[in-house]
C-alpha cells in the first residue's frame, strides 16, 4: 500500500495535468460547435483507461524500486539498490554506489588513522615505562645522584613527547604549514646546535658543507623536525666513536639536493624499502630497543606534503645517506631576520 501511495504522490502533478489537458480539448471542441455528448463521454473514458494503463505499467516497472527504498535499511550495503530498470533508477543507483564508495574510503581512512594513533600511543606508553623506571632506580640509590644518567633518561622522555605532539599535528598539517624562504646552512647549523649533546655523548662529529647563500622555499619548523630526525638516527646508529656525519648540498638537474650521510651500521637491504612505514623498526631498531618506528614515517609524510622528494640509500657496515630534493632552491641573499625567527626548539622524533 505504501508503494502505491508513494507512486501516486510522485505522479499526482502528471495526473492533474492529463485531466486538465482532456478537459481543455473537450472545451475546445465545444466552442467550435461540436455538441456530441456521447463522443465527449467516450473520449473521457478512453483517456482515463489509457492513463490508468500507462500508470499501472509504470508502477509495475518501479515496484521493486519503491520496495527497496521503503524498506528499513539494516546495513550500508542496502543502499546499493539492484534490479533497476528505468534510466532514472539506473542513474540514482549509480550515484548511490559512487557515494557509497566515497563513504567507504572515508571510513577506512578514519579507521586506519584511529588504529594507527591507538597503536602508537600504546607502544609509546610501554616504551616510556623504561626511562621512568631507570629514573626511579637512580633516585633510590644511596650516594651522589648521577645527574648525567637522569638527563639521558629525561631526554628520552622528551623525544617521546615530541613524537606524540608531532604525530598529532600531522593530522592538521595544512593549517600548521607556513612556506617561507629559508637559508639552508643556517637551518642546518641550528639543528646541529640543538643536538650538540647527542653528538658529544656518542662521539660523532658533524661536517657541514653547504653554500651560505643557498635559499630554499620550505616550512622551517617542519624541516627542523625532519632533518633533526635524520641526524638523530644517524648519530644513534653510529656505534663507534670518532665517526663523522656529513651534511652537504649540491645542485642537480632537478634542484638542490640536501644529503645527510653517516658512517654508521647501515640499513639491511631487506629493511630499506620499509623504513618509512609506520611502526616498522627493523633490525637496527631492535638492537637499541628504543625505536617507535614512527620517526621516519613522520619525516616521509612531511616531505611528501611539502613537495620535497625523499630518498634513502644505505649499505650495511658503511653507513646511510638520506637525500631531500628542494626543487625551488636558489642561490641568493639570505634573509637574516627569517633565519633568526626559525626558532631553536629541540624536537627529536
Amino acid at each position: 500500500m505504501k508503494q502505491i501511495v508513494l507512486f501516486l504522490r510522485e505522479h499526482l502533478s502528471w495526473i492533474i495535468f492529463e485531466m486538465m489537458l482532456v478537459t481543455f480539448i473537450l472545451v475546445l471542441y465545444w466552442l467550435d460547435g461540436f455538441r456530441g455528448i456521447n463522443t465527449a463521454i467516450y473520449s473521457i473514458i478512453m483517456s482515463l483507461l489509457l492513463t490508468a494503463g500507462f500508470l499501472i505499467g509504470k508502477f509495475i516497472m518501479r515496484r521493486s524500486y519503491y520496495k527497496a527504498i521503503l524498506r528499513k535499511p539494516k546495513k550500508m550495503e542496502d543502499a546499493l539498490i539492484r534490479n533497476v530498470q528505468t534510466t532514472e533508477q539506473r542513474k540514482s543507483t549509480e550515484f548511490m554506489r559512487n557515494l557509497y564508495g566515497l563513504y567507504q574510503n572515508e571510513v577506512q581512512s578514519l579507521y586506519a588513522s584511529q588504529h594507527r594513533q591507538l597503536q602508537f600511543v600504546n607502544q609509546w606508553v610501554h616504551q616510556m615505562k623504561t626511562p621512568i623506571s631507570v629514573i626511579n632506580l637512580l633516585l633510590q640509590e644511596d650516594g651522589e645522584l648521577d645527574k648525567r644518567s637522569i638527563r639521558e633518561e629525561v631526554d628520552k622522555i622528551q623525544r617521546g613527547l615530541d613524537v606524540v605532539l608531532v604525530n598529532a599535528r600531522l593530522e592538521t598539517f595544512k593549517e600548521d604549514m607556513q612556506i617561507e624562504q629559508v637559508g639552508l646552512k643556517n637551518l642546518i647549523q641550528q639543528i646541529v646546535t640543538d643536538h650538540k649533546r647527542l653528538f658529544i655523548t656518542n662521539g660523532v662529529f658533524p661536517v657541514i658543507s653547504i653554500d651560505e647563500s643557498l635559499v630554499v622555499a620550505t616550512d622551517a619548523k617542519w624541516m627542523k623536525i625532519v632533518i633533526g630526525q635524520f641526524i638523530t638516527n644517524a648519530v644513534k646508529y653510529t656505534f663507534e666513536k670518532g665517526k663523522r656525519l656529513y651534511v652537504t648540498a649540491e645542485q642537480t638537474a632537478k634542484g638542490f639536493e640536501l644529503t645527510i650521510r653517516d658512517e654508521g651500521v647501515g640499513i639491511p637491504a631487506s629493511d630499506l624499502k620499509r623504513v618509512t612505514k609506520a611502526f616498522f623498526t627493523g633490525e637496527n631498531g631492535r638492537l637499541t630497543g628504543e625505536s617507535t618506528g614512527m620517526g621516519l614515517y613522520i619525516a616521509d609524510e612531511v616531505c611528501s606534503k611539502l613537495g620535497h622528494p625523499l630518498t634513502i640509500e644505505s649499505e650495511v657496515g658503511k653507513g646511510t645517506s638520506v637525500k631531500i630534493l628542494f626543487t625551488n632552491g636558489e642561490i641568493g641573499e639570505v634573509d637574516e631576520d627569517l633565519d633568526r625567527g626559525i626558532g631553536a626548539s629541540d624536537e627529536d622524533l
